[in-house]
């Protein structure tokens, strides 16, 4: 999973490196236009075209049956039982195509997040620093500390808390940058990338992940821990980032979804694609 996240990762670069310096809702736009029609071709490729085709057919003509008939109370019952039966059917009929884009979709929304998701810190500005451990680390007793940090300063002490598995650090930024924090276990170290001040279509990582496959999959931007490190995840918290539409705060997964739901609509057609 790490080897399919880093090649992602360089692929989703490469896309967005003409909208670097432009608003965010172009990059946004762009790769909607292109999730659109990669899911046209997954839906194309994978349902039976000429069946759904059938199966509208018949549900519109059912519908026109109980238009024509609305005085017959049986004639209008078996009209809407068929209407039903039919849409059962279109349903299975787009189900294969659907758990297709499952995958690809997953993995979609796990590279625009550590994009759009959050914002770089500015200058000046504190963030928690998370840890979590594995089970059976002697929490209290672990020799953990932050060692030699640039580009950021550590306001407080470590602060475990036991029950949940986690030491905490507030952090300040002080210089723009991606800088590495390391963080020091025992005989062990681990690093975890520190975000100020940059570009927000960057990839920014919120979290670096242990070995779970799905905490890998939702966090693709850096490698994962080493499977014999003590801790189960690096996590800076940083603040959650908004596209601006007219002035008001839009979440980047809905911009997402509408958008390339608008552009494969729009472009069924255009594809011959039976929807």
């Amino acid at each position: 999973m790490g080897a399919v996240n880093s090649a992602l990762v360089k692929i989703f670069n490469i896309l967005f490196l003409p909208f670097a310096r432009l608003n965010p809702w172009w990059g946004m736009i762009f790769v909607s236009l292109l999730t659109g029609l990669f899911m046209l071709s997954i839906f194309k490729r994978f349902s039976n075209q000429r069946a759904i085709r059938r199966t509208k057919d018949r549900i519109k003509a059912h519908l026109l049956e109980f238009r024509l008939y609305k005085d017959s109370p049986s004639a209008t019952g078996r009209a809407f039982g068929l209407v039903l039966l039919q849409n059962l059917r279109y349903l299975s009929l787009t189900l294969k195509p659907l758990v297709v884009m499952i995958i690809p979709l997953v993995l979609i929304l796990a590279q625009l997040n550590v994009r759009f998701g959050y914002r770089p810190l500015p200058t000046g500005e504190t963030a928690i620093l998370k840890v979590k451990t594995k089970p059976g680390v002697e929490l209290l007793a672990a020799e953990i500390s932050i060692g030699s940090p640039e580009g950021f300063l550590v306001e407080t002490p470590p602060l475990r808390i036991e029950e949940e598995h986690e030491i905490d650090w507030r952090i300040r930024a002080a210089s723009p940058g991606r800088h590495d924090v390391t963080i020091r276990m025992g005989d062990a170290t681990i690093s975890k990338s520190l975000d100020v001040g940059t570009s927000s279509l960057n990839t920014l990582s919120p979290r670096r992940p242990g070995g779970g496959f799905f905490d890998v999959l939702l966090n693709p931007a850096e490698k994962p821990l080493p499977r014999r490190s003590r801790a189960a995840g690096v996590e800076v918290v940083y603040p959650v980032s908004r596209l601006s539409l007219f002035g008001l705060p839009i979440h980047w997964l809905l911009a997402f979804f509408v958008l390339s739901l608008a552009f494969g609509l729009g472009l069924k057609g255009l594809f011959k694609v039976e929807i």
